[in-house]
């Protein structure tokens, strides 16, 4: 099979480029996007065309949802597949959702549930993978001195969200419209589970939000998405995010030595041990492995589904701490392959218990690895979404 892989930087792309290798796969690449992010809609569009003109091709690729591309792969007659790894995608409610040449793969649930409506039989709830012999051979390639670098207590890799939080651009809402923010928000902090933002945000709440939010974001085609959306998802979801992770990061460093690999600023959390930013391919499989516990906080925008560092965590033979999901119990073992904590307080119990509990600690590990290499690899899955992609005909 000859697929299209339009490329834009996210990390996940190098390990599914080699999944779809080690499948057999043919794969083309277009990766203008990856170093040139002033690339246009009509650029794109006109790139992957003359790709599709000079080289036929029997599918595109793309991670998140792409509707340009989906225009161009409608009018060319060629599938076009996309698997999400970020929420909110926002693209997803662009009208091009509805092409008939369509297979969306959405990891969140939640995600699905939106957006499976305006395309029935085209979008599939779709889990998301790990590359488990990449990251294993970036452990190996690691001498005994440079993994003791890595060797923690504690560690948390990724932004805190302060530096990327639309949210703090409100300017000078009414106090009402500040405390009712505020108050859902404190309230959505205190709930693992169940993102009910959305559900709270009244017609007058909406208004009073966009005419105090200077450039509220309207996505610029034809679509299905609504300003309640924008702000639960966009505005509010990152926001809470940001709360919690520095809440998070404050309240563990009190109690534990913690390694925090960001570039965020971490100028608020004095005893945080801030490591810088972490090379993806090299670096992170190490701090996983090498972490005693491995936290994950999830972005709020996910609502229910799991995001790529439980899997990556996993793939890497590490320990997972992670805030409780929804979806967690019908993908992973709670309790013998990842464990999940529901507040603050049960989250410091917890990771001093097992920090102290090595045995157990190590067995957990090495169950979340065995699982993910068995079943949540990049070539099962993405073998599985090709599967899934072709089991019915492609027409209009």
């Amino acid at each position: 099979m000859k697929i299209l892989f339009y490329r834009y930087g996210s990390i996940c792309e190098p390990d599914i480029l080699e999944g779809f290798q080690e499948l057999g796969m043919t794969v083309s690449q277009i990766t203008e996007e990856v170093t040139n992010k002033n690339v246009t809609l009509g650029e794109c569009a006109r790139i992957v065309s003359n790709f599709l003109s000079e080289h036929p091709q029997d599918c595109v690729f793309t991670v998140n949802f792409f509707p340009v591309i989906s225009d161009v792969c409608n009018i060319y007659h060629i599938p076009y597949l996309c698997w999400t790894v970020d929420s909110p995608v926002l693209e997803l409610f662009a009208k091009s959702i509805q092409n008939p040449y369509n297979r969306i793969f959405l990891f969140d649930r939640a995600q699905y549930d939106e957006i499976a409506p305006l395309n029935p039989g085209h979008v599939f709830h779709f889990p998301l993978a790990a590359n488990v012999k990449g990251k294993q051979k970036a452990i190996e390639s690691q001498t005994l001195e440079s993994c003791s670098r890595y060797q923690a207590d504690l560690s948390f890799v990724g932004s805190l969200y302060t530096e990327k939080c639309p949210f703090d651009h409100l300017s000078n809402p009414p106090e009402y419209l500040s405390g009712y923010l505020r108050g859902i928000m404190e309230a959505q902090l205190r709930i693992y589970g169940y993102y009910f933002i959305e559900d709270l945000l009244t017609d007058n709440i909406v208004c009073e939000f966009q005419e105090h939010m200077p450039d509220f974001y309207i996505y610029p085609r034809e679509n299905f998405l609504s300003a309640r959306k924008t702000i639960s998802q966009y505005y509010i979801g990152n926001k809470i995010t940001a709360m919690e992770r520095v809440l998070t990061m404050n309240c563990l460093s009190e109690q534990f030595a913690v390694n925090l690999y960001t570039g965020s600023d971490t100028s608020s959390l004095p005893l945080i041990h801030n490591c810088g930013f972490a090379k993806s391919q090299t670096e992170m499989p190490v701090i996983f492995h090498e972490s005693k516990i491995n936290l994950n906080t999830t972005s709020k925008a996910i609502r229910s589904g799991l995001p790529q560092r439980i899997f990556d965590i996993m793939a890497c033979g590490g320990f997972v701490l992670s805030n409780y999901q929804s979806e967690l119990p019908d993908l992973f073992e709670i309790g013998s392959e990842v464990i999940t904590y529901s507040s603050t307080d049960e989250l410091i119990e917890l990771a001093s218990y097992y920090l102290h509990h090595d045995k157990e600690r190590k067995e957990i590990a090495r169950n979340g690895y065995e699982h993910v290499a068995r079943d949540y690899n990049y070539p099962i899955r993405l073998a599985r979404l090709l599967e899934l992609a072709f089991l019915s005909p492609f027409h209009t």
